[in-house]
């Protein structure tokens, strides 16, 4: 059924992030990490160019996880709770690009750290 107006898109768009914040633990650590993330940006004051860094590796990630999370839910659907190779390859696959979202976001705080460490010392 096709939305009637752009409010209604938005609505289900904010009930699949919530939905997904209630059921995954992931996504809810990555919340967490993401919140720590802005706080010591605020604290640290963090140059405006390294937070537009950050906000990316944040968004990137949380993305990542909601596309991971749609792969999974699709694929035990579509496999009625069986155990298929290509259903594992899928599900892998997903693993994997939100494996390297976060390896990503780990660089840019470790960049971002050094940058900010290195003026206080």
């Amino acid at each position: 059924m096709k939305n009637r107006n752009w409010l209604q898109s938005f609505g289900h768009a904010v009930d699949g992030i919530c939905k997904t914040a209630k059921s995954e633990r992931n996504f809810r650590i990555q919340l967490f990490f993401a919140i720590l993330a802005v706080i010591a940006c605020i604290v640290f004051r963090v140059a405006l160019w390294q937070i537009g860094l950050v906000a990316v590796a944040i968004f990137f990630v949380l993305i990542m996880e909601l596309v991971n999370t749609a792969i999974e839910t699709l694929t035990d659907l579509s496999c009625n709770g069986k155990i298929h190779p290509l259903a594992k390859t899928a599900k892998d696959a997903a693993a994997g690009a939100v494996l390297l979202a976060s390896v990503f976001a780990i660089v840019v705080a470790v960049i971002v750290a050094v940058d900010v460490i290195g003026r206080y010392i």
